[in-house]
């Protein structure tokens, strides 16, 4: 079969077993992932490395990677940028082409006089160890030309895990039977040789590394024994700085077959009351529509907003659907919520946030600017 032949769209009935492992149940570092998704699916593996290989060919997966838990490597906020109009789109533009450190881009929407409705254009932003996330964001406030920028940290996390093929047909309210988990978003120390696998591990696989072994080639460009490397990422697993192994699909994007994974974007707030915010969290990633959820104060321009989740979805009447059910699920486990509002997604493009120090440090001596003059005071990881 050539590969022009092998179906690449996410409605083909195997391609859609695939991706509902393959998209957000490969917890951690896995040796060897495509013969994790055949075990869990029970489709042999070649089938399974010549699907995702055309798919990812083809623009269906935009990507597939070692995923990071990054707020475990590097300072990291959701970013709120009050940008006049007329200049919303060149800001976009800007961002997403020109700051490595910048991830999420995303124009949003919500009712007009709603709490934050000015702040239209939304990113996620991580600065490595050693730098000011604050004079990052200044920066980049300076040269997009917005009158605005608000930070908001993630104090904890609640639920991480993108899974679209999977929560089609999800009935609002439907949840685990337990809590969501509690994460921290610390960073952690790692070794110069943790740095150099984790490094490797975390650069996108092209088409040609789609292969039953794909970190053995990352071992052999780091001149690295295999098992020396397997052990090491085995190590930055224990440390808590790794995620999951995915194929990434486009969120609302149309494809090269004209369909789309998902329509909606749906940016949930709700403003617990102080010292219920573990507790909200945690209810609130229970809910299996919830991609995301943090506890991220804010302040008053929203309302004093302290819990946000993200949903995706195909309608926009079935995501407020969702979002009622877990108002709901909050108001029954006694969490008086003070106020909550939904932002919409618009225009979206998304890329990892870089990480490494050394590339930070390479950025802005691209920019004129000298690192010295961006440091917190701490020391940047040597590399």
């Amino acid at each position: 079969m050539t590969s022009l032949a092998i179906p690449t769209g996410v409605d083909d009935p195997i391609n859609q077993q695939i991706l509902a492992v393959s998209e957000d149940r490969l917890l951690g570092f896995v040796p060897e992932p495509f013969a994790r998704i055949a075990e869990l699916t029970g489709i042999e593996q070649g089938t399974i490395i010549e699907r995702i290989r055309a798919m990812l060919s083809a623009g269906t997966i935009r990507r597939v990677r070692q995923t990071l838990m990054t707020t475990s490597l590097a300072p990291g906020a959701l970013v709120a940028w009050r940008v006049p109009p007329e200049r919303l789109n060149e800001a976009f533009d800007w961002l997403f082409q020109n700051d490595p450190f910048t991830g999420h881009v995303v124009i949003r929407t919500t009712d007009e006089g709603a709490a934050g409705a000015q702040y239209r254009l939304w990113t996620t932003l991580k600065v490595p160890v050693g730098f000011s996330m604050q004079r990052h964001a200044d920066l980049l406030l300076e040269r997009i030309g917005a009158e605005d920028v608000i930070l908001m940290p993630a104090r904890k996390v609640f639920a991480l895990g993108v899974g679209h093929i999977r929560r089609r047909g999800l009935e609002p309210g439907a949840r685990a039977d337990k809590p969501g988990k509690v994460r921290d978003a610390t960073p952690v120390h790692l070794e110069p040789t943790q740095w150099r696998v984790l490094l490797a591990l975390k650069r996108e696989l092209s088409p040609e590394e789609i292969v039953p072994q794909p970190w053995r080639g990352r071992a052999q460009e780091l001149g690295m024994d295999y098992q020396t490397f397997l052990d090491t990422a085995a190590s930055l697993e224990e440390a808590g700085v790794i995620g999951r192994f995915s194929t990434f699909l486009e969120h609302v994007k149309k494809l090269s077959d004209g369909g789309q994974v998902t329509r909606y974007n749906a940016l949930f707030h709700w403003a617990a009351p102080p010292g219920r915010e573990i507790d909200a969290g945690c209810e609130v990633g229970r809910h299996l529509i919830m991609t995301h959820a943090y506890w991220r104060p804010t302040g008053e321009q929203f309302n004093h907003v302290n819990i946000m989740g993200v949903a995706h979805g195909g309608d926009r009447e079935l995501l407020l659907k969702h979002k009622a059910a877990i108002d709901r699920h909050l108001a029954e486990a006694g969490i008086a919520v003070t106020y909550t509002n939904v932002f919409w997604g618009g225009r979206s493009e998304i890329k990892p946030s870089e990480i490494d120090p050394r590339a930070y440090a390479h950025w802005l001596r691209g920019l004129d600017i000298d690192p010295a003059a961006m440091r917190d005071g701490e020391t940047p990881v040597d590399l």
